[in-house]
């Protein structure tokens, strides 16, 4: 997925004092076409990520809506104090976007592996975080995030689920969407990953094996009624995320079903485990290497749902 420029278009036709500012380093034919139809409206931070943060909350102080954006990690670590203590802190309508969340430029290696970024986001207060599994959720994402207050983090993966929208179908930030309906267990996936997640979701039904399959876009503020409800419905429950399990989905999805005293009868997290993501090749290789492209999901799923009940204390 890419953050498409007649997207940030739509939204700058909603809002003229859009602005948007991109390091440098970053696939500038994204832009291209934004910048030519609105040069007024573009600004070349170059290669200095701090600065551009640091500019975008001063324009977004004086009343401006504006994304910045780069490749994966670079418009979140490097200026992670400025979007903390600048956009964050002051409640500015700053949107960070980054492209090639996960895996997306695992030829690159680890310092472009964007495995931890989610966790990081998440921990800041007030930050809305949204992470599309389809080009329709970033279509829909984009003007939604530049119509809400405060400073946000959309998260863009190279890879998409596809053609996800149902008929009559709307967005709503912090309202995860049920893509498949199922009695055995819940997948709750985020991002690209969801391409996996329903290979193994049709795999699973195949065999006998219903799933429900949550797309999880926004992860703060995280939509618990479905996830309770999945509790409920199914009693099993396994989050996806093309990141590490500490912080992320899946550190969402516990808490807040332990908070609520709502337990599933099985838990699984799928998301990288072996520590740093040392392995270099492509995303899909990369999903396979650490154990969450589909094969890992159905054994994953299967065992969660064939795990025996405990029994209860009297």
């Amino acid at each position: 997925m890419m953050l498409a420029s007649e997207h940030l278009g739509s939204a700058r036709r909603l809002n003229p004092g859009r602005r948007v500012a991109p390091d440098f380093a970053v696939e500038r034919i994204a832009l291209d076409r934004f910048a030519a139809r609105f040069p007024d409206q573009f600004l070349n931070a170059g290669v200095a990520e701090q600065s551009m943060t640091a500019v975008a909350t001063g324009l977004a102080l004086e009343g401006r809506t504006v994304f910045t954006y780069s490749i994966a990690n670079l418009p979140i670590r490097r200026p992670l104090e400025f979007i903390r203590n600048d956009a964050a802190y002051y409640d500015a309508n700053v949107n960070v976007v980054a492209i090639g969340g996960g895996f997306g430029y695992g030829a690159l290696g680890i310092s472009h592996h964007a495995t931890e970024d989610l966790a990081i986001m998440r921990a800041l207060p007030g930050i809305t975080l949204v992470s599309p599994c389809c080009n329709w959720e970033v279509a829909e994402a984009v003007p939604a995030l530049a119509s809400i207050p405060g400073t946000t983090y959309l998260r863009l993966d190279k890879s998409t689920a596809g053609d996800t929208r149902l008929p009559g179908e709307s967005f709503r930030l912090g309202k995860a969407r049920t893509l498949r309906d199922g009695r055995d267990a819940t997948l709750i996936a985020t991002g690209g990953i969801m391409c996996e997640v329903l290979e193994a979701a049709r795999a699973l039904e195949e065999s006998g094996l219903s799933c429900r399959v949550l797309s999880m876009h926004t992860i703060d503020p995280l939509d618990a009624e479905a996830v309770f409800s999945a509790v409920r419905d199914t009693g099993v429950v396994i989050t996806v995320e093309e990141h590490t399990v500490k912080g992320g989905l899946g550190g969402a999805v516990a808490e807040v079903c332990l908070e609520a005293g709502i337990t599933p009868r099985a838990f699984r997290r799928i998301g990288v485990r072996a520590g740093f993501s040392s392995v270099v090749g492509s995303q899909r290789y990369l999903r396979g290497v650490y154990e969450m492209d589909a094969k890992a999901i159905i054994e994953r799923t299967r065992s969660a749902i064939q795990e025996p009940e405990s029994e209860e204390t009297p």
